[in-house]
């Protein structure tokens, strides 16, 4: 009899298990209908698709050399044609829209962050999407006007942080106490590791008179250090200049920004007044900027011939030629640093190729790519790499950079407790030489 019962209670509990099994698999079936009809209507209300997003590829603001001509994005069997359109309508509007737990949905930052993920893809590590705003900001910067703290910004290649190359004199950051060469490790309590160059710069940069806290690694200091910073107006100040002793001169450039070719040239006048015999070009820790503003130095330096040239992916080539009027006929030393990239490499290698400078230092960086951008009709913009670009031998730098002629190491532990610039003090007894 207990068996019974208990055979009984078994069959009683497996068909109440069985019942609920059942009803699950025709809800799950209903379910997966229901969804199949609400895809083919949503798919029915994409009636038209965009075929192009029409832009304009240009040298705004002198940040490239390309001459402005249409482009478009179409979409006749492209990346955003047909399936990638329709699913992403599909995962909006079929799950995010309905099973989505929070009720605001910032649709412009998810739009944005399609965009830059298109971008970020590619593996490019120069590429980059531009907001409206963010564009903007990038434009004023290379005008050498911006707001921020005041200090040109690398990427660190051993630790993967942006580091201060060079913190402008009385500028927000050396009022805070920031030095050359610390390393940021975050903004604001954010970690910038992973970070694009040019996303953690727009972290750093804010409206006039605001704060931002950096976290900062500095060597030899035992832990990470705090520094809040004010933000303020900041003008590059992308050219110094004096008369070294025995009529030697030294320039540095800092980076080539728009309001780079006047400044240099008023500076590269003014040595020559003063009776300069000699001249040191100090392009260490110059991560670059506007091709424009380097062949306008170029022009008051090099022979008549090529400057540099460029390469696209389909092998077209763009020459960038010097007139030769203005060749430099004094001895000549180019300072460089493994921070010394891109178009500053170019004005090395330019000078270096035609026998016109000793380069004294140590390995550049070896950028050898060239970023275009451009911009789009709502204001936004891309920046992609490409063409690579060769020093007049038809030599490409990228990944390798320039060996300098007189291989030697900055003695920052000197400089840190004596004030000597051991690399400087090297060019400037080797120029004496020269002019016995």
């Amino acid at each position: 009899m207990e068996e019974l019962t208990r055979e009984k209670k078994r069959s009683f509990w497996g068909g109440i298990l069985a019942g609920v099994f059942v009803t699950g698999t025709l809800l799950t079936i209903l379910f997966i209908v229901l969804l199949e009809k609400e895809t083919k209507l949503a798919e029915q209300r994409i009636s038209e698709v965009a075929t192009s997003v029409q832009g304009t590829a240009s040298s705004q603001n002198g940040t490239s050399s390309n001459t402005s001509k249409d482009t478009s994005v179409k979409t006749d069997g492209s990346l955003i044609s047909g399936d990638f359109v329709d699913k992403a309508n599909l995962i909006y509007d079929n799950v995010v829209k309905k099973f989505y737990f929070e009720e605001d949905i910032d649709t412009s930052k998810m739009y944005e962050n399609m965009y830059k993920a298109i971008i970020d893809s590619l593996g490019d590590k120069y590429a980059e999407y531009y907001t409206a705003e963010e564009l903007n900001e990038m434009f004023m910067s290379s005008e050498g006007i911006y707001y921020g703290i005041g200090s040109y910004v690398m990427m660190d290649e051993e630790t993967g942080y942006p580091i201060l190359t060079k913190i402008f004199k009385d500028s927000p950051a050396a009022r805070a106490g920031l030095l050359d060469n610390d390393i940021i490790y975050a903004v604001n309590g954010e970690s910038l590791f992973g970070y694009k160059l040019d996303d953690a710069v727009a972290l750093i940069r804010g409206p006039e008179n605001t704060t931002v806290n950096l976290t900062v690694y500095r060597e030899g200091a035992p832990d990470y250090i705090e520094v809040t910073v004010t933000r303020g107006k900041v003008e590059s100040p992308t050219v110094e200049y004096e008369m070294k002793e025995d009529g030697i001169g030294y320039l540095q450039i800092t980076e080539f920004d728009e309001v780079t070719t006047d400044q240099f040239t008023k500076a590269y006048n003014s040595l020559y007044e003063q009776g300069m015999k000699a001249m040191i070009l100090d392009l260490r820790s110059n991560g670059g900027g506007n091709l424009d503003t380097v062949l306008s130095i170029g022009e008051q330096m090099l022979p008549k011939g090529i400057i540099t040239y460029t390469e696209d992916k389909q092998g077209k080539r763009d020459e960038y030629k010097c007139r030769g009027k203005n060749v430099i006929s004094i001895p000549l030393v180019v300072l460089t640093n493994e921070y010394t990239a891109s178009a500053s490499e170019l004005l090395t290698g330019a000078l270096h190729d035609y026998g016109l400078a000793t380069v004294i230092g140590t390995n550049t960086y070896g950028k050898g790519i060239v970023q275009t951008i451009y911009p789009l009709s709502d204001g936004s913009g891309i920046k992609i790499t490409t063409s690579r670009y060769y020093t007049p031998n038809g030599v490409c730098i990228h990944g390798e950079g320039i060996a300098p002629d007189i291989e030697l190491e900055y003695d920052s532990e000197l400089y840190a407790t004596e004030k000597i610039d051991n690399q400087l003090v090297y060019a400037i007894d080797f120029l004496k030489e020269k002019l016995k």
